[in-house]
């Protein structure tokens, strides 16, 4: 029923009608916004009839620090709780409250400057309503498209339904706290194994049945330890309760987010890259830095649980600002989601200078 969005399936057509709820001036003028005041959680898209969210395009004016001030919220079939809520920018694919251009295959910042945010996340429901809550002072002007596709059928069992989470750990509690000597270096980090993903940094946790598709993550790097280096820290996946070792263990941050090496070069491909780096020639890896990974290709299934975990440095040495925001699909009812932090908390840490 939803159908694959490749080019050579655009001629099979299928049945169903197009739709949109968008923020245009139905006088016929041209204020094409939205006032959203502070504290009220607006409804800007709302549906009875069974569905799929195929695009959402959104701009905000009046203030720049929308993206972890506004908040996004996703309900769907009569679910009292959300599946979706993050700060606005977080949810469209970057963190450290900025906007700024970059090029995946599900999200997207486009210029002027970032500014257009959009998400091709396929979001299906029989019933749907999207909000924007303004948590900052005064108002904003929101401009927005949620297109999608209306079918005369509800989904059968086997749709799930997308769910994000936003999350931060400011500072990740990291036991090397002082840079060690060159020639202790890596003895320091092999006398602390790490056999357990407790004290890991935390993606994702949800329970039901379903599909990670992926995650960005941004750590702010407020020390100078290990070379500046803030990687290392192994992914690791716990899929439905079982027994250490999880089936899904990596190698290091960069690996997972499939770059290599240190990088320090800002890249961006459909499924894969770095689209911050802070660094320079004397502090490589200074200050914000952001990754992501989505799993288009490769979803990761469980059927019970999950738990999607990082290392904050190589058996959790280090004390960095961390946040993340996941994205998956799973059959519903779902877990409430973890209580937002407060916008004060939300809010990111000044840059570092040298």
């Amino acid at each position: 029923m939803i159908g694959k969005s490749t080019l050579s399936s655009l001629p099979t057509l299928r049945t169903y009608k197009s739709r949109r709820a968008s923020s245009y001036e139905v006088t016929g003028g041209n204020r094409d916004w939205w006032v959203v005041p502070a504290g009220i959680e607006t409804t800007l898209m709302q549906s009875a009839t069974p569905g799929c969210i195929k695009h959402i395009w959104m701009t905000v004016g009046e203030d720049d620090e929308y993206c972890r001030k506004a908040v996004i919220r996703m309900y769907w079939d009569g679910q009292e709780h959300p599946s979706v809520e993050a700060p606005l920018g977080d949810f469209f694919g970057i963190g450290h409250g900025i906007f700024k251009n970059f090029i995946s295959a599900p999200l997207q910042m486009s210029p002027e400057d970032g500014r257009a945010m959009n998400a091709w996340w396929a979001m299906p429901f029989d019933e749907a309503r999207i909000t924007i809550e303004y948590q900052g002072e005064g108002k904003i002007h929101l401009y927005f498209y949620i297109d999608f596709e209306e079918y005369a059928q509800p989904h059968g069992v086997e749709v799930a339904r997308f769910c994000s989470f936003w999350n931060r750990e400011n500072p990740t509690n990291g036991w090397l706290k002082e840079k060690p000597q060159p020639h202790n270096y890596l003895q320091i980090w092999d006398d602390h194994p790490n056999l357990s993903d407790q004290d890991n940094y935390l993606i994702l946790e949800a329970q039901g049945s379903g599909i990670f598709a992926g995650c960005h993550l941004n750590i702010d790097c407020r020390e100078r330890v290990g070379n500046d280096w803030y990687g290392e820290g192994d992914d690791m996946f716990v899929i439905d309760g079982e027994p250490w070792p999880p089936r899904l263990h990596g190698t290091g941050t960069e690996d997972y987010f499939n770059t290599a090496f240190g990088p320090t070069q800002e890249y961006c491909a459909p499924y894969h890259g770095l689209h911050l780096y802070s660094g320079n020639e004397e502090w490589r890896w200074q200050g914000k830095n952001s990754m992501y990974r989505y799993h288009i290709e490769d979803p990761i299934r469980f059927e019970k649980s999950i738990r999607v975990s990082i290392e904050h440095g190589e058996a959790n040495a280090l004390s960095h600002d961390f946040s993340s925001t996941a994205y998956w699909y799973q059959v519903l009812p779902s877990l409430e989601l973890p209580k937002l932090l407060p916008v004060d908390l939300r809010m990111p840490l000044p840059d570092i200078t040298n």
